[in-house]
């Protein structure tokens, strides 16, 4: 009886002090970003996410391909890695035909204080985005990566058309179906925008063919977050002014305050493609059924209810739960950079 009581109770020592085995976490997912950084601010706020999301252990960003043409935008991501101490992440551009467009806070990649750049960064060439998608995606397991979509389809739609490389031989179709476990994109829209039950999303009708081109041909699921859902959770421009003075100059609030300052409230269309990419299970957003999603010519997203359909969009219920998102939003764009990974204090 004591050699049993002896064991139990060594048994429990070992319990207290931590030696029992521990369910491994899960492996965070894959991130891949595709984004139009350049024009609307949210697209900067979104990467900022992002990294707070890899410092909480919750993603691994891969690569940010930009979908805009501006020799700026691709530094200024850079720019944005650089301040979260993840300047090595590759970045790769859209090229010739892309979208051009000029941008109001793309001038940050050139601002100097005392003979000293104010945001360190050091891309020195920006390589075709569709390389650099090919890459991210060969070097991962099957169905270990999201794509978040945010801007114009340029890049992704490029993607499918790719051939077999020294890369991979599998093509740009065969590598998202294998490598890919849904798209989370910021497209279209899914109930009338003041009133009007044709309208035409931004990201969408800057180009049509290749949005047209996604919806029919991209093989995994897509999770689509139309223009109502980010008008409905706009980000509180007191946070803005309150929650990023931890270093003298900060990228995401100071690009704010140059697109349109305080005490504009921004919609949070990008920043909600992003969070659900991240962490679909966490009740954030509802989801539709099934459906069938068709992009029309002239940038219309027609949607109808298809129980095989590979589409679904995300749904806001309530006041309840968009409080949640924008506390969400909110906390994790404005959380400081993780210094272990030699993030700016």
């Amino acid at each position: 009886m004591r050699g049993a009581l002896t064991s139990l109770i060594a048994g429990a020592t070992l319990l207290a002090a931590g030696s029992f085995p521990t369910a491994r976490a899960e492996e965070p997912v894959g991130l891949i970003f595709d984004t139009d950084i350049c024009g609307d601010v949210d697209d900067v706020l979104a990467l900022g996410m992002i990294h707070s999301l890899e410092s909480r252990g919750a993603c691994k960003l891969l690569a940010v391909t930009v979908s805009v043409d501006n020799p700026k935008a691709a530094p200024f991501v850079d720019l944005v890695n650089t301040f979260y101490g993840r300047g090595a992440i590759p970045v790769g551009g859209v090229g010739e035909g892309g979208v051009k467009e000029e941008g109001k806070y793309l001038p940050m990649v050139d601002r100097v204080d005392d003979g000293k750049p104010r945001y360190p960064h050091d891309l020195a060439e920006t390589p075709a985005a569709t390389a650099v998608l090919r890459k991210a995606l060969a070097a991962r397991p099957d169905k270990s990566v999201v794509i978040a979509q945010v801007g114009f389809s340029t890049n992704l739609a490029r993607l499918l058309e790719t051939p077999g490389d020294d890369v991979s031989p599998l093509t740009g179709l065969e590598l998202v179906k294998a490598k890919v476990k849904f798209l989370s994109l910021m497209a279209g829209s899914f109930r009338p925008i003041d009133g009007n039950a044709h309208y035409i999303e931004y990201n969408v009708i800057k180009d049509v063919p290749s949005c047209r081109a996604l919806a029919e041909k991209w093989p995994t699921e897509m999770v689509w977050s139309g223009f109502e859902i980010g008008i409905a959770v706009p980000y509180p421009a007191t946070s803005i002014e309150r929650d990023y003075g931890y270093v003298e100059h900060h990228p995401l609030a100071e690009a704010y305050i140059l697109y349109n300052p305080p005490p504009h409230n921004r919609p949070t269309w990008d920043l909600t493609s992003v969070l659900y990419a991240v962490q679909p299970d966490r009740g954030y957003f509802d989801v539709s059924d099934p459906t069938e999603v068709t992009i029309e010519p002239d940038g219309h997203s027609k949607f109808v209810a298809d129980d095989k359909g590979r589409s679904r969009h995300l749904i806001l219920r309530d006041d309840a739960q968009k409080a949640r998102v924008v506390e969400a939003l909110v906390q994790l764009s404005s959380q400081p950079p993780d210094r272990r990974e030699g993030g700016r204090p």
